[in-house]
């Protein structure tokens, strides 16, 4: 079969850490926080045509250099009518990116090759099942290459799924738990709060479960910007502050 990018790219990124002179360091921390003006006109030429660019105007805001090319995928993704294949194709790339450590550290390396990248692009492409015929995404991955910024590639990822979610009235409840919940009591959750004031009329509530032992036990409920913390360790905490206080 065809050989991984961890195996090809792997060693080759070790030996060329090693040669990079100080010198070089300083220079990839220079350019590593680009000037707004240069940012846009990378961003652009994906998000063609570049005429009426700002025609399109995303639900929500998002910021950060990850979040300007969020922002100009989805205006491509916009012009060319592949919204759902582009969110599709980028969920796929940043499960990719967050179950592979090893390929993050490819990702971040400052000193990839022209022919590392375009490796790195095919195999990226294939993982994601990306089309030879979508573009939008295409042109993502060359433009964050082109510029040495795949290492944006998870930042980017989660930004775009946030202007998704607005996109699609969703309202994310993240709730956390010490162990997985069963699925009956996280749409007891989802349906108790559905109803509630924290979810506005015609919105549609998104729920992921996030596994954290250390909150021992209870819950910790994130919707939107608001935290209901009913975990046992928030419990322990604020006991401990009130003996602590009254000794």
């Amino acid at each position: 079969g065809r050989p991984s990018i961890n195996r090809i790219l792997l060693p080759s990124y070790h030996i060329q850490a090693a040669m990079l002179s100080r010198q070089s360091l300083l220079r990839a921390a220079r350019t590593a926080v680009p000037r707004q003006s240069a940012v846009l006109s990378q961003t652009r030429s994906f998000a063609s045509p570049a005429s009426g660019i700002d025609q399109v105007k995303p639900p929500v805001a998002v910021y950060g250099l990850d979040g300007t090319y969020a922002t100009a995928l989805y205006t491509a993704a916009v012009k060319t009518s592949s919204l759902e294949p582009t969110a599709k194709a980028l969920a796929s790339l940043n499960a990719l990116v967050s179950k592979d450590a090893k390929l993050t550290t490819i990702l971040h390396a400052p000193t990839l090759t022209p022919a590392d990248k375009s490796q790195i692009i095919a195999e990226l492409e294939k993982a994601a099942g990306v089309p030879q015929s979508d573009k939008t995404v295409k042109n993502l991955l060359a433009t964050l290459a082109e510029n040495n910024r795949l290492s944006l590639l998870s930042g980017v990822c989660a930004k775009f799924g946030e202007i998704m979610s607005a996109s699609r009235g969703e309202v994310e409840m993240v709730v956390t738990s010490a162990t997985q919940l069963d699925n009956k009591t996280l749409n007891r959750l989802e349906t108790a709060v559905a109803k509630s004031s924290y979810v506005g009329q015609g919105k549609k509530l998104k729920v992921t479960n996030r596994i954290d032992p250390e909150i021992v036990g209870g819950l910790v409920v994130e919707i939107g910007d608001r935290t209901i913390d009913l975990s046992v360790s928030s419990k322990v905490a604020r006991m401990n502050k009130l003996l602590q206080d009254t000794l």
